[in-house]
């Protein structure tokens, strides 16, 4: 029988990971550096470089999985589409007013950023739908009519429609729909009604209209890359993973766009959550630092947490959940992460105060950091780690990208020592360690500001550079153990191996729960269970694999912010009453620290069913074998880790020689990845090929 392969692809900011994986069990890895100027030639590139090593051919290739970052990219830089926006008259404003929160409480210069939509491109129309989806106004088809063609005449290149209250009723925004198709008929159109039928009329608008803004890019990108694939003679299926952890397809991801905002983030998290269960390990925290920016979340229990909205384009994740309104609201469940705006490309600079900086501003890919000798002034990260002996300049990628220590030793000389009044290595070492402070801000929002004790917790570091700086964070946390799995610096990729095609749908359906119909949201839960099944058939997920699970979101009567439970099969009778009333006050209990007691009313405030397409063959094994086992281990180096012990003589290995336990100082070196483990650490394999570093 022909082998037959799927590849994992994620884009960062300074690399393109790809992980191929055989129906043999075989695995192949390439790190290539993006293009951003053509990030699908980069893909297609990287993948024959892998099939002509392994003397295969690409159009073996039977599924693509892919984690991008293009639309985030788009709202960041501004560069998404024209957007014309058709709301209820009385709400034109809603995008700028949105909903009075600040992100940093006593800065009153901070500004809010400019709306997607400007507003001579808001246009209004005279109706009016109640909340309970009775017509107050009708609709004048002749005023939509005229509506649309204003901003037809203005040259939009996409049109988002959010009416108010047309989660309750649609009818209003489908007679506009009606109208758009037939005059514009090939103009990406985002329908709130089909994107978000769910209250508050600020989320609801901004979800709207960032799909529409991120849709003709996002159209464009995935098409261009459909297209470079088939020129590469790789007719591959093309799933793109999604912000909540799942996958989807490219069709559909063309039609909502707003699923893979977060994209790239997500697949390490899916990728450790997989290996922490077949590990057995309870309570981990991810940590996914590359060249940009580094991530944490939290798994328990074998789950990992959603956050049921974010602010996209809002600058760094971090922080507490109170302090938001930058950036754009996005009301869509999506992992819960934190992140910083530090990784190996990020600048070192001297602030106004004297004080060292790292970040946010990065030297991405090009020019990249000094040492990479392609035109890069500034000095980063990267450059501090090769003048303390961390990295090797000849094995980087696997020695396909070499190092120039000494532009990095002068350039640190020049900007940082001289002016700080410190040796080279001394100011190489600050810098790590304010890399290691910056990071531990996102352990500490993903743990400690979620009421949990990190110290409770085992560290799963991956990255380009998460194995490189997770000791240091470690020992300053309190965490005693960290699990760098194999390939780390690819393990982004290998996540979207683990993932489950996925669609997530929801509906307001505001009710007291002692008060509900039963019949009502039984039927309500039948019709979208109905088509999370039809639209997995459609991306050919049937029978047993296809698994369709339901929840309730709920608050107490009065309450602002509501809580996500799981709902059981069954009716929705006085038993699942009680059992929902009770799921929600513990989980109340568990975020907030209290709850009400039996006589306050717990309301329904909407209904979501999630559908999975659950994998058959070719299934990824708690073990990962690394496919670079390099070179045979090179002579010691010295490496500098502080005043404290100044420069040491220190072994460097490949993770194939860690046949014992050994204890630090050591530096393992990888194809994609650096391992640092300081003195007084320890070092071994366990069975699944993962290094396992033991902190005191």
């Amino acid at each position: 029988m022909a082998v037959t392969y799927r590849a994992g692809v994620d884009i960062g900011g300074t690399f393109t990971d790809i992980v191929v994986l055989g129906s043999d069990g075989s695995i192949h890895t390439r790190k290539v550096l993006s293009r951003s100027d053509n990030y699908a030639r980069a893909i297609v590139d990287g993948i024959a470089e892998v099939f002509r090593e392994s003397e295969r051919s690409a159009a073996a290739i039977e599924e693509i999985r892919h984690g991008t970052t293009v639309a985030s990219n788009a709202i960041l830089e501004n560069k998404g589409a024209r957007v014309g926006l058709i709301t209820t008259k009385g709400f034109r404003d809603v995008l700028e007013i949105r909903t009075l929160r600040m992100p940093r409480l006593y800065d009153l210069a901070w500004t809010k950023p400019p709306p997607l939509v400007e507003r001579y491109l808001r246009r209004v129309v005279d109706e009016r739908i109640d909340h309970n989806g009775n017509v107050v106004r009708a609709l004048d088809p002749a005023d939509a009519e005229h509506v649309v063609d204003q901003l037809l005449a203005e040259g939009i290149e996409a049109l988002a429609v959010c009416l108010i209250n047309s989660f309750a009723n649609p009818a209003h925004e489908l007679t506009i729909k009606q109208i758009i198709t037939r005059k514009a008929p090939h103009l990406p159109l985002s329908i709130s009604c089909e994107v978000l039928p769910e209250i508050k009329e600020y989320e609801r608008t901004s979800t709207t209209v960032i799909n529409a803004y991120v849709m003709p890019i996002v159209s464009t990108y995935l098409r261009a890359m459909r297209a470079a694939l088939d020129a590469g003679g790789i007719n591959a299926r093309l799933l793109l993973m999604q912000s909540n952890g799942g996958l989807i397809g490219d069709a559909a991801a063309i039609e909502r766009p707003m699923n893979i905002i977060e994209s790239g983030p997500a697949g390490g998290v899916i990728g450790a959550q997989a290996l922490a269960r077949a590990k057995g390990l309870d309570r981990i925290i991810t940590f996914d630092m590359g060249g940009t920016t580094a991530k944490a979340a939290i798994v328990e229990r074998g789950e990992f947490t959603r956050a049921q909205e974010y602010a996209v384009g809002a600058g760094i994740m971090i922080g507490s959940r109170l302090l938001t309104g930058a950036g754009y609201a996005l009301k869509l469940p999506a992992i819960d992460l934190a992140e910083v705006g530090a990784g190996g490309g990020s600048y070192v600079w001297i602030d106004a105060g004297g004080a060292m900086c790292i970040g946010p501003m990065s030297a991405g890919a090009m020019p990249g950091p000094v040492c990479y000798d392609q035109g890069g002034e500034v000095p980063t990260v990267t450059d501090a780690n090769l003048i303390l002996g961390y990295l090797n300049s000849l094995y980087l990628v696997g020695g396909a990208l070499k190092l120039n220590a000494e532009k990095a030793r002068a350039v640190f000389a020049e900007r940082i020592a001289a002016p700080l009044g410190m040796s080279v290595e001394n100011a190489a070492y600050v810098a790590h360690q304010v890399a290691v402070s910056n990071m531990i801000r996102a352990i500490r929002a993903v743990s400690t500001e979620r009421g949990r004790d990190q110290r409770e917790f085992a560290l799963f570091a991956f990255g380009g550079n998460g194995p490189l700086i997770a000791a240091g964070m470690a020992v300053a946390l309190g965490i005693r153990c960290i699990v760098v799995p194999p390939s780390p610096g690819l393990f982004s990729s290998f996540g979207l191996l683990y993932a489950n095609i996925e669609h997530h749908y929801s509906r307001t359906l505001r009710r007291l729960l002692r008060k509900i119909d039963g019949a009502e949201i039984d039927a309500a839960w039948s019709a979208m269970s109905r088509q999370a099944i039809d639209q997995l058939a459609a991306e050919g997920i049937v029978g047993a694999q296809a698994d369709v699970r339901r929840f309730a979101a709920l608050h107490y009567k009065g309450q602002t912010f509501e809580l996500v439970v799981p709902v059981p099969a069954g009716s929705f009778d006085a038993r699942m009453v009680a059992y929902l009333e009770e799921a929600f006050g513990v989980e109340h209990e568990k975020t907030y620290g209290h709850r009400a007691g039996l006589d306050e009313p717990v309301e329904l405030v909407s209904i979501q069913v999630v559908g999975s397409g659950l994998r058959q063959d070719g299934t990824v094994t708690g073990r990962v074998t690394a496919s670079r086992s390099g070179p045979a281990p090179l002579p010691p180096r010295r490496a500098y880790f502080g005043d404290a012990f100044g420069w040491i003589e220190t072994s460097v290995l490949r993770r194939s020689n860690l046949t014992a336990r050994r204890a630090g100082p050591l530096i393992i070196e990888e194809y994609d990845a650096t391992c640092l483990i300081p003195p007084g650490a320890h070092c071994h394999l366990d069975t699944g090929g993962n290094m396992v570093i033991e902190i005191g």
